[in-house]
């Protein structure tokens, strides 16, 4: 009597995409990012809130002169959605980094299959992913209440894009100058607020004096916002704006990559 041998059946691409160590650290790393009520608060919920106040008060969605013929929907929409990159990069993911550091986690990831540099790539991938699902909430959020939608919208995924690289590549450089958790903080804050400034949160762009509005078109969300709403207005992102902001991903990232350390 003899016995039929039945072939193993082999596991499709996603399953065994699901089960690769990389995607099982960043579903890790992506629950206990969702665990942190501050986190997703400060990242998620304010920038949303703050469209969603923007879009149902009648007067900020009729253009005015001093935004240079915009409305202040249109001019915030590309602020906030600086913020969100922002926030995720400069404030959080140097915080969680430096924290793993102090803890131990990078060096005993390093004598496991799974190097340090996978926790890396799995914590970026996190917070581009979110950034990319606020800033669609807010652009929808944005067009329901009266604010154009992106009529060159390659140009608009390229800025946001680059936009994202940028942060990230300062959000890393300052994980690899911090040596603490506490350092990491006080270097998120301090490099926030000026860049949210030259971004225009508090003196809008069209309304900045000559030496104030050429800064802003050298700092990585100034020139994120002049593309994003060049974008949005139907042209493609002026080069400038762009070079910069690949500029800012590459020197940042390049520098982050000299002087990390891993303990």
């Amino acid at each position: 009597m003899t016995t039929t041998a039945v072939p193993p059946v082999a596991p499709s691409p996603a399953r065994a995409a699901a089960r690769s160590p990389f995607w099982l650290l960043t579903r890790i790393e992506g629950l206990l990012f969702l665990r942190s009520a501050g986190a997703v608060l400060w990242t998620a919920l304010v920038p949303v809130a703050a469209v969603v106040v923007l879009g149902v008060v009648p007067a900020t969605r009729h253009p005015s002169r001093s935004f240079g013929g915009l409305s202040p929907l249109q001019v915030y929409v590309p602020i906030v959605m600086m913020y969100v990159f922002l926030m995720a990069a400069v404030n959080l993911l140097p915080a969680v980094l430096t924290g793993y550091r102090e803890k131990g986690v990078l060096r005993r990831l390093s004598t496991t299959p799974v190097p340090p540099s996978r926790l890396l790539a799995a914590q970026g991938l996190i917070y581009l992913g979110l950034g990319v699902v606020i800033d669609v909430v807010i652009l929808l959020i944005a067009t329901v209440s009266g604010a154009p939608a992106p009529r060159q919208f390659a140009g608009f995924v390229v800025s946001l894009l680059l936009v994202a690289a940028a942060t990230l590549g300062i959000g890393m450089l300052i994980t690899a100058v911090a040596p603490n958790e506490r350092i990491a903080n006080g270097l998120g804050l301090i490099v926030f607020f000026p860049l949210m400034f030259f971004a225009g949160l508090w003196i809008p762009r069209p309304t900045m004096n000559p030496v104030l509005r050429t800064i802003s078109d050298y700092s990585p969300l100034g020139a994120g916002v002049r593309a994003v709403q060049a974008s949005i207005a139907g042209q493609w992102p002026p080069t400038a704006a762009l070079l910069v902001l690949a500029g800012y991903a590459v020197l940042c990232g390049a520098a982050a990559a000299r002087l990390f350390r891993w303990e």
